[in-house]
């Protein structure tokens, strides 16, 4: 870049860049002090498909979305998971539709998201919130679960995503929601697949994203959930002094909240930003030392896992 009009205008971008990133900053402390309700969106009548909702927060959210007016559709590989998931919902007065599905058969993802279609109508939300973990080394996993790991967490995205973001598209308005996972922003021991599959979760949120933005469809939301351990039995016998375990409900109603208040990215706790942060500025030797003093290392040693569905 040897043309003088050529750096001009590169700094000029660059000036009225610091300027647009002062007024968001701004923006952001004061709608800070807004109480949240004054900031969601209403859903009342939408459609709102949640996979992996027969059980754990995925039942949760169904919950919370059918308490805020929206039309429930759960997808679960269990249909007495669905069916629970769905009497639980229709005995707090709201609307829930059942599909059993596997999220690994592509084929089956693309003829129930046309029986939706058809039977309900067209999705205005969609939660990408299955998800499976075996914890063990790369040595000790076998390739059967290494392949579904990646289907269940990452690939089935793309299926129903495809499948829905048409309409979407079409009307300018909808939100794709990604439950990810701490893990798909910083590797830990004997999860190297579910990590690498949160990590590939996390990146399909963010391409999607600046893919819907460069296309003009700002009406198109997207959000990406990343909670450290959820308390629901996919990760029982895990443990950590320094982080606390959460809490079901407490993640499902913080992953809603963003949803209706059309939030990016939300990281649980809300202060783990800060080790995100460490390892854009820490030295590699200094976040080892880190992770040793935190016993990162003991995360999964006592890990069992779900033993029955919740």
């Amino acid at each position: 870049m040897s043309d003088p009009s050529e750096i001009l205008v590169l700094v000029g971008r660059l000036l009225l860049w610091v300027v647009v990133t002062i007024y968001y900053i701004l923006e952001a402390t004061v709608l800070w002090f807004v109480p949240r309700k004054y900031k969601f969106k209403d859903i009342r009548g939408n459609v709102a498909l949640v996979t992996g909702g027969g059980s754990g927060i995925g039942r949760l959210m169904c919950l919370r979305l059918a308490a805020e007016g929206a039309i429930v559709v759960t997808w679960d590989v269990s249909e007495a998971g669905n069916l629970e998931t769905a009497k639980q919902v229709q005995e707090a007065g709201g609307k829930c539709h059942v599909y059993t599905v596997d999220l690994c058969d592509r084929n089956s993802v693309y003829a129930t998201a046309a029986k939706v279609k058809e039977e309900v109508g067209k999705v205005d939300i969609l939660i990408n919130n299955a998800g499976v973990v075996t914890a063990k080394t790369i040595l000790d996993s076998p390739d059967e679960s290494i392949i579904k790991t990646f289907d269940v967490n990452a690939i089935c995205h793309f299926w129903t995503t495809k499948a829905f973001i048409g309409d979407m598209l079409a009307a300018d308005k909808g939100h794709i929601v990604t439950i990810a996972s701490m893990a798909g922003k910083l590797g830990l021991v004997t999860l190297v697949d579910y990590c690498a599959s949160k990590f590939a979760a996390v990146g399909f949120h963010e391409s999607l994203q600046v893919e819907l933005k460069v296309a003009g469809k700002f009406g198109v939301k997207t959000t990406v959930v990343c909670p450290m351990l959820i308390s629901t039995g996919m990760f029982e016998g895990s443990y950590t002094r320094f982080f606390p375990i959460l809490e079901p409900q407490m993640v499902a109603d913080e992953a809603v909240d963003a949803l209706l208040m059309d939030v990016s990215t939300l990281h649980l706790p809300h202060y783990m930003w800060i080790m995100l942060l460490n390892h854009l500025m820490l030295p590699q030797k200094s976040l080892d030392y880190l992770g040793h003093t935190l016993e990162m290392g003991d995360l999964m040693k006592n890990f069992v896992g779900r033993k029955k569905a919740d």
